[in-house]
């Protein structure tokens, strides 16, 4: 940035001297106020300078606590009451149980005494969440707009207003035209007056407002209008108003969502038959998931039987009882990552008989159940075979024939491109910048979860009942699944699969359905019972584990512990003849004896829930056969190293043979379950031993069983003939080594063990305990992402217990706190660079911020760990405490903390450490020095005296974790420091969640605020706060990345200090506030930057829920003391009423002493003003957030239930004051609604009281263009030559009508009289420019109607706009096409900050003057109605605090001198508000105040006003033809008494007689939709008037009426002639001359 800005090099060659827009504009308003103060420039070198409003600095905030404690008795403190626990504490640690999907939660089997770490598992699962709440935060801002979204029903409350606009294109019965239309014969159109007379009155005229000619005194006149004006009002005002555009609303921190287990999308897979044309035998189903495209098996298998009793009748010999939970019939299978390659497989197996399949398989291709004859005797026979078979061979099985189910219809494609982005979404691939889109992917996801209703197959498919007619057979040497995916792959591409492979005819019913949530009687894969758990139903659906193509990262939540074993292989060809018919006896062992076999294997259909072994089935005469059983087994929760899988192979005898047994033994093999203390998982292959195993054979693994004595003898020489596989799906069991080792350390620590402990094949002595525990925790961050994330809390747990725990091991103090430390920060740097992972729109890592969030609590109170050893286990407890020892943080803080010490990865840093060393020092130099010792001197003497000191200051030796974490967030170094400020927010959640738990354990919400913590700690935080502010200031300036990351930051830190405005001392907090708030104003030199940063950051602050007694608004009353150093007794002085009108004037200005009391209103307003001030590259953008940060708290007090008593309102609108003043200072910059209006007739031009206000001053664009500055002019829409004197606007349409809305809710809400009392003192020009702002406001707040179908037309004319400014602003500055090539590619596409004409370029959607009406084009008619309604109420609500005000002006300034000339100018408002689309309600009000002028100044009115007379005749007889009665009547009302006072003060109307006639003229030429019918009407009415108006009857007052009505009458007619006769000269030519 060497070069000078583009506009600086221009300035510079032109020889211009140049000036900022601000200071210009403050030499011709001639602002009161503060801005005219010098300001402060700053210069870095290398940039340009840029000046800082003197003002800018932030101000010492008051000393919170302690001015509460004194002033506690003169503040109006039940105001302050209403608000919430004020100023007691509002924290609340609530315990909430975790919802728990099963009716008892899953836990390990009784009688066995755990483990530790598997206790400590079951205790993280079961333990209940920790929610650190406060009371009242549902009523802050963060909930402003839930509440928005919550008010479904809030326009049913609302009243239906009228508009003209919407009677003309809606036949409503009360506004139908009169019947006798045209009555007027057509020859009467050449007759006399007097006919037209007789005409006008044959008319019936409208009903006429009865107290119009009462006589009343002005005053009473005004009372009346007044009351009726304010009664049915609206009294929230922003609740009408459209929602603030969310992309601003930073200060929505999501709740995040609750940790739970994992279900993807749930698929209802019900078995209805299953059936061959012939039924001899029972058949066996097995169902599972397989993804072909993976080629894996996605599910475990689900067992089901559907044989008919009598066939089941077969087997009672094999089946001793029979459990409920094995005969279901339905099963829910779960999706996570759905997609069309997905089949569901069902493969029938039968009981063992002899043949192959192909020969067993014949006689169901051949024969019919239906056919006679023969045929049921050869069946008959069959079944009296089969029923043998199944009587001797009944416990083994054969397959026999499967059939694949496709479930790409059910995984609609065409959403499939959708789902896989939300499956990523669930690992948080998707995780864009865009927040939106974060939000709603979070949202949705987070309502997927659980709600299968909206998972989003169940939207795409419904309940499908399929009925199959063919089975494939199996192929008896292509059972594995590695040809079961060949076969798959062959199906999907063509039913060729079916020429190849034989097929059975059959029937096979199965319906599949999107599971519903709450299925009812319903088992998980564990066989526990789901909530809600129906006993009546016979059977029971089952839940069907998953196993996901890909990782899932979701912590686990459940206990849960299965291994599922897969024999795949084994070859016996080369062993003896004997070995044909092979089959495998799977069991769990707990030791050697037979009788060990554990009854953990769950059992298969119509059977035992669990039992003790498991036969594979059986290939007829296959020596190597291959196998596709899954054995599933429930873990035990202790596993030893007598624990086994024993493997016995068996031939099976299928032909019964005298005295021979079926089963002939051929060998055996085994698998020891722990190796190393570990679960073995994995592929294994196996040696078989041929004879009975030696004894301890189960502690050594088979192929490396030392040599014995006998020799075993091994098949083929020890060789691996059996494969197998062997899988756990475990919430216990790591299966990652980095893992494994952390946990066993950390248990080596904690409960006795005898030394060495055994690791891995390592074993650890006690001396290299310590050292080999740091090593694992320094490791921790190598693991496999999936295992960390599922173990994810049980991790932090432990490290977070390292942190504070005070270890002794072998006789020296173990300190663990920087590893642990460090190791967490390398995960949280870990989770949140993983692309798998999701994040919010803070940019936070979902799994911390619900770790966070609900498991997180504060390491169990600390048990003094002493690891026995060299007897020097005395050491002082005291010295213990310290865990980097004070020592190592004194040289390390020495230096105070450095901004970042050296960093590793960018050694250039280190130029900004002297700085930020002596900015540290000045923040802790000045901080209220009460402090009983100062940190430094506290770790200068504790090197030489660390235990004597440690007593004195702290009794205890135990060490708080806010403190370390506080301390360790300090002293980090390097890498590590960059983390903890790069993910801030994690580690400023972990504090604040710890300062809640120990306030609340400590019973400290008694205490004082001031001394809950210790000095020493608050130091740590003034450190850490200020150390980030540089970090945040020196990103910022970075490229986008790093600019970005500044902005997260800048959130974090935001959120930190908000929610320490809720623990610590307010006071101290706010010294924080204003500290951040000075540094960055003294590190950035970007204006715009710098108040976007502090923007952001207030706005957050300023969501708090005790925003309002944070800023002591009760104080904001006339009657309080100004500050607290005045007494109130000096209000009673001599003085007290001059004193009282400059405190009235002070409450509206921004000065040093509001801003030090009401202190974040007081910023926030600070940055407002400077962004309205400011005029630098990309300022547009900043002020609309400026300006709907103020907007979003105006709304949040709307919508805050506490605040809508009338006297709190009151308040907070005086709080809100000094807005107005801003407001009426940035008047020149705001937007001019009236400009683009083309309806408005007249735009602004030629008012003599603007050529009269103006002629002393410079026309302002001149005067800007002499200053050499044309600025201001790009960032103007509009044509400079239709601004005769206001500055060219600086602000976009949207940003104005916010500020507008603000100026409108503030005047609605404050008290008055305080307002009557301030207009009276303002000079005559700030009133003119009050009303200035009142005219911008009607045309800003105009009715739009509710079809906006102007739409297109605006964007139109905006774009043709934008190009014309931009035209004149190339003209401006002398540049060319080429110019402003060149321009355009020095800009990168997108990047708005430096666009100047941005405001204006945002047309998408911010110029369509409702963006609600436009943001969604397919809105339904109930919608488009409710809409119109809200903006119905919304112009009237606004139009009236309009009127309200212009009544207070007249009030106020009737007294003074200046009257006349504001007379022009509130009539101009009012005349300004007739032009536009107008209800009833508000005309009512408005004719009723224009009555009261009239009825009041007359005199001056008909004098000094001409041509707002003229105006206010033409509106007023616009409105005389309306079509809906109320509006006639007001304006005939209106119209008379015109006439009336015209005439008495001159004693003949004929200006008004003059004026009525030319509107009358004009108005039935322009208006294409004038209706001359209803205009009659109300001449009738007037003349009725004239003729009932007793005091005027001595006057020649009704004779003149009555001749101009006529006359009015005639022109009437003859005008609407002349429309019918354009095709007639000589008839056009007679009727121009009448």
């Amino acid at each position: 940035m060497a070069t000078l800005p583009a506009a600086d090099r221009r300035a510079f060659a032109l020889k211009i001297n140049r000036h900022s827009s601000a200071e210009i504009r403050k030499q011709f308003t001639l602002q009161p106020g503060f801005a005219q103060s010098c300001q402060r420039s700053l210069s870095t070198p290398g940039f340009s300078t840029f000046h800082l409003p003197s003002f800018y600095d932030a101000v010492d905030p008051v000393d919170f606590e302690g001015f509460l404690m004194t002033q506690m008795n003169n503040l109006d403190l039940d105001l302050a009451q209403e608000l919430g626990d004020f100023p007691e504490d509002d924290l609340d640690v609530v315990f909430t149980p975790k919802e728990c999907r099963t009716l008892q939660p899953s836990v390990p089997e009784d009688g066995v005494e755990l483990d530790s770490h598997v206790k400590d598992c079951v205790q993280t699962y079961i333990r209940e969440w920790l929610i650190v709440n406060r009371k009242n935060q549902g009523n802050s801002d963060t909930c402003s707009l839930k509440n928005k979204g919550s008010r479904k029903d809030f326009h049913k409350t609302l009243q239906k207003q009228t508009f003209e606009s919407e009677t003309l294109d809606s036949g409503d019965a009360t506004f139908q035209m009169p019947q006798h239309a045209h009555a007027v014969p057509e020859e009467a159109s050449r007759a006399t007056l007097a006919c037209s007379d007789l005409e006008l009155r044959s008319l019936q005229p409208d009903p006429r407002l009865e107290q119009l000619l009462r006589h009343l005194s002005a005053e009473e006149f005004e009372r009346l209008n007044e009351e009726a004006r304010r009664t049915n009002r609206h009294p929230e005002l922003l609740a009408l108003y459209p929602a603030v555009d969310e992309e601003d609303a930073v200060e929505i921190r999501p709740v995040p969502d609750c940790p739970k287990e994992h279900l993807g999308n749930r698929i209802l897979v019900k078995l209805q038959t299953l059936k061959f044309d012939i039924e001899i035998e029972p058949l066996f189903a097995c169902i599972a998931l397989y993804d072909i495209k993976e080629r894996k098996k996605i599910s475990e298998n689900f067992h089901c039987d559907l044989n008919p009793d009598s066939l089941r009748g077969f087997l009672r010999s094999h089946t001793p009882s029979i459990d409920l939970s094995t005969q279901a019939r339905s099963a829910v299978f779960s999706v996570t990552y759905p997609s069309s390659d997905i089949y569901l497989v069902i493969k029938i197996e039968k009981v063992l008989q002899q043949g192959e399949i192909g020969d067993c398989a014949e006689p169901y291709m051949v024969l019919k159940e239906s056919e006679a004859g023969k045929t049921k005797e050869k069946i008959e026979k069959l079944k009296a075979q089969a029923e043998s078979f199944c009587q001797r061979l009944g416990k083994y099985r054969m397959p026999f024939a499967w059939i694949p189910i496709s479930l790409s219809n059910f995984f609609n494609l065409s959403t499939l491109e959708r789902e896989v982005q939300e499956g990523e979404g669930l690992n948080g691939k998707g995780s864009s910048s865009d927040k939106k889109a974060t939000l709603l992917q979070a949202r949705r996801l987070s309502e997927r979860s659980f709600n299968s209703e909206d998972n989003y197959p169940a939207s795409n498919f419904k309940t499908i009942s399929l009925t199959l007619g063919t089975f494939f057979k199996q192929e008896g040497d292509r059972l594995s699944d590695e040809d079961l995916f060949k076969f798959l792959a062959d199906f999907k591409r063509s039913s060729s699969l079916q020429r190849r492979i034989k097929t059975l005819p059959g029937t096979l019913k199965v319906e599949i359905s999107p599971a519903p949530e709450n299925i009812g009687y319903c088992l998980t894969p564990e066989l526990l019972p789901l909530k809600p758990f129906s006993e009546n139903r016979n059977r029971p659906h089952k839940e069907i584990l998953e196993f996901p193509v890909r990782e899932v990262y979701v912590p686990h939540t459940i206990y849960r512990n299965l291994l599922y074993v897969y024999p795949q292989r084994l070859n016996f060809a080369n062993r003896l003849a004997s070995a044909r018919n092979i089959t495998i006896k799977i069991q769990f062992m707990c030791g050697e004896d037979p009788s060990c076999a554990m009854p953990v294997i769950f059992g298969k259909s119509s059977g035992p829930e669990f039992v003790q072994e498991i036969y594979t089935a059986i290939t007829y005469h296959n020596k190597s056969p291959d196998f596709y059983e899954e054995v599933k087994i429930k873990l035990p929760a202790k596993l030893t190293e007598k624990h086994h899988l024993l493997f016995t192979f068996y031939h099976i005898s299928c032909q019964p043979k005298q005295g021979a047994s079926v089963e002939t033994l051929l060998g055996y093999s085994w698998l020891p379950i722990l190796l190393n203390d570990r679960l073995q998982t994995g592929h294994y292959s196996l040696p078989v031993a041929l004879d009975k195993l030696p004894l301890h054979y189960s502690i050594h693994s088979p192929e490396k069983i030392p040599s014995q004595t006998p020799p075993i003898k091994w098949v083929e020489g020890h060789k691996g003939v059996f494969i197998v596989e062997v899988q756990a799906v475990s919430s216990v069991h790591t299966q990652d080594n980095h893992l494994e080792r952390f946990f066993t350390l950390c248990h080596s620590l904690e409960s006795q063990v005898t030394f060495p402990i055994r690791l891995m094949d390592q074993k650890i002595t006690e001396a290299s305990l310590e050292h080999e525990l740091k090593l694992s925790i320094i490791c921790l961050n190598s693991s496999r992402l999936e295992p960390l994330v599922l173990f994810l809390h049980l991790v932090l747990d432990k490290l977070f217990q390292l942190a504070v725990q005070p270890m002794v091991i072998a006789g020296q103090t173990a300190n663990f706190s920087q590893f642990a430390f460090e190791s967490v920060v390398a995960i949280v740097n870990n989770l949140h660079n993983s692309k798998e992972l999701s994040k919010d729109q803070h940019g936070r890592n979902c799994l911390l911020a619900s770790y966070v969030y609900y498991v997180f609590r504060l390491p169990d109170p600390q048990r003094e760990v002493v690891k026995p050893g060299g007897g020097s286990s005395a050491i002082s407890t005291e010295s213990r405490y310290y865990t980097f020892g004070r020592t190592s943080a004194v040289s390390v803080g020495s230096k105070l903390l450095q901004s970042r010490v050296i960093s590793c990865s960018n050694p250039d840093i280190t130029v900004t450490q002297a700085a930020t060393d002596e900015e540290v020092k000045n923040i802790v130099a000045s901080k209220p020095m009460d402090h009983s010792s100062s940190r430094m001197s506290y770790c200068v003497e504790g090197t030489s005296d660390m235990s004597g000191l440690c007593a004195s200051t702290r009794p205890s030796n135990k060490k708080h974790f806010h403190e370390e974490l506080a301390l360790q967030m300090v002293v980090s170094t390097g890498m590590v420091r960059e983390s903890v400020f790069k993910y801030a927010w994690f580690f400023f959640e972990l504090l604040i969640k710890s300062m809640a738990q120990y306030v609340h354990n400590t019973e400290k919400e008694d205490t004082p605020r001031r001394s809950r913590f210790s000095d020493r700690f608050k130091d740590d935080i003034t450190t850490i706060v200020s150390v980030i502010t540089s970090e945040i200031a020196a990103l910022v300036v970075k490229p986008p990345k790093e600019s970005e990351q500044a902005e997260k930051i800048n959130i974090s830190l935001a959120f930190f200090l908000y929610d320490l405005l809720s623990l610590m001392d307010r006071g101290f907090v706010f010294n924080l506030i204003k500290h951040y708030c000075n540094q960055l104003s003294n590190k950035l030199n970007s204006l715009s930057t710098l108040i976007s940063m502090r923007l952001e950051f207030l706005r957050i602050l300023c969501s708090h829920e005790h925003y309002l007694n944070l800023n002591l608004f009760f104080m904001t009353s006339a009657s309080a003391p100004a500050s607290p150093s005045l007494s109130l007794s000096s209000q009673n002085s001599s003085s007290c009423s001059s004193f009282q009108d400059q405190k009235i004037t002070g409450m509206f200005d921004l000065s040093a002493e509001y801003r030090q009391q009401h202190f974040l209103t007081g910023l926030l307003f600070t940055e407002l003003a400077a962004a309205l001030d400011a005029d630098s590259e990309g300022i547009s953008k900043v002020q609309r957030k400026a300006v709907s940060a103020i907007l979003s708290l105006l709304s949040s007090h709307d919508l805050d239930p506490r605040c809508s008593k009338k006297e709190v309102k009151i308040k907070i609108a005086a709080l809100y004051l000094p807005l107005v003043g801003i407001i009426l200072d940035s008047l020149p910059q705001l937007h001019d609604f009236t400009i683009s209006d083309i309806r408005s007739g007249k735009g602004r031009t030629g008012n003599p009281e603007e050529e009269q206000e103006s002629a002393g001053a410079i026309n302002q664009n001149v005067a800007l263009a002499i200053a050499g500055n044309q600025v201001n002019i790009r960032n103007s829409g509009i044509s400079l030559a239709s601004l005769p004197y206001r500055q060219s606007a600086t602000l976009g349409p949207d940003t104005t009508r916010n500020l507008l809305i603000c100026f409108l809710w503030i005047m609605k809400n404050a008290d008055q009289n305080i307002i009557q009392k301030w207009i009276a003192d303002l000079p005559s020009m700030q009133l003119n420019r009050i009303l200035d702002l009142l005219f911008i406001c009607v045309s800003c707040f105009e009715y739009k109607g509710k079809q906006s179908s102007d739409k297109v037309s605006t964007q139109a004319l905006q774009k043709s706009r934008d190009v014309k400014a931009r035209l004149e602003e190339a003209l401006l500055r002398g540049e060319g096409a080429r110019g402003e090539m060149m321009k355009r590619c020095r800009i990168p596409a997108g990047n708005d900050r430096s666009a100047g004409l941005n405001e204006n370029l945002r047309w998408r959607k911010e110029q369509t003057q409702w963006r609600q009406a436009n943001e969604r084009p397919d809105k339904t008619k109930a919608e488009l109605d409710q809409e119109a309604l809200i903006s119905g109420n919304l112009a009237t609500e606004a139009n009236l605090i309009i009127l309200d005000m212009q009544e207070n002006i007249i009030q106020a300034s009737f007294a003074a001198e200046c009257r006349d000339n504001l007379l022009g100018g509130v009539l101009k408002v009012l005349v300004n508000s007739l032009g536009y689309d107008q209800s009833t309600t508000y005309l009512t009000h408005c004719f009723a105040t224009l009555r009261a002028l009239i009825a009041k100044f007359g005199d001056l009115l008909f004098e000094e006003e001409v041509e707002q007379c003229a105006d206010l005749c033409q509106r007023v007889l616009h409105h005389c033809s309306s079509s809906i009665d109320i509006t006639r009547t007001q304006a005939c009302a209106t119209l008379y008494l015109l006439m009336r006072y015209s005439f008495s003060s001159t004693s003949n109307f004929s200006r008004v007689k003059m004026q009525v006639t030319m509107s009358l003229a004009s108005l039935v030429g322009k208006s294409p939709e004038f209706n001359e019918e209803f205009l009659r009407r109300s001449l009738r009415t007037i003349l009725a008037y004239a003729e009932e108006d007793t005091d005027m009857q001595a006057t020649p007052f009704p004779i003149q009426v009555e001749e101009l009505l006529c006359n009015l009458n005639s022109i009437l007619s003859d005008t609407v002639k002349m429309r019918e006769f354009q095709e007639d000269p000589e008839m056009l030519m007679d009727l121009m001359y009448r």
